[in-house]
């Protein structure tokens, strides 16, 4: 069983930067998935940002060039990095780790919500 803990998440103007971070309970390696994703009222959940384990990043066309994603697996961490924040970036934003260790399982965190004031 593995828990994962989101932080870093509040309300920031548009244009303004915030970053999150997910941490493990346990150890991550970096042959683990991880990746954010986010829920937004009235909308589907939707995959923001990935690293797999091979290390190939994805993001969601909506935040190329302004999120980045990263992981320190010294400190069982992934990060996203958020910057140009605009309205609609407003949701909540889970971290998800998966690895063939796991089989079928992945788990998710409970969530940060991030607001962004126009």
């Amino acid at each position: 069983q593995v828990q994962l803990v989101e932080s870093g998440g509040g309300l920031v103007q548009a244009g303004g930067s915030l970053r999150l971070s997910c941490a493990a309970s346990s150890s991550i390696l970096s042959s683990d998935g991880m990746g954010w994703y986010r829920l937004a009222p009235g909308k589907q959940r939707e995959l923001v940002a990935t690293i797999a384990g091979s290390g190939y990043l994805d993001y969601a066309d909506s935040v190329k060039g302004r999120f980045t994603i990263s992981r320190d697996t010294a400190k069982n961490t992934v990060y996203l990095q958020m910057n140009r924040l605009k309205p609609e970036d407003t949701a909540v934003y889970y971290c998800r780790l998966w690895a063939a260790r796991f089989g079928v399982r992945d788990y998710w965190g409970q969530g940060t919500q991030v607001t962004v004031s126009s």
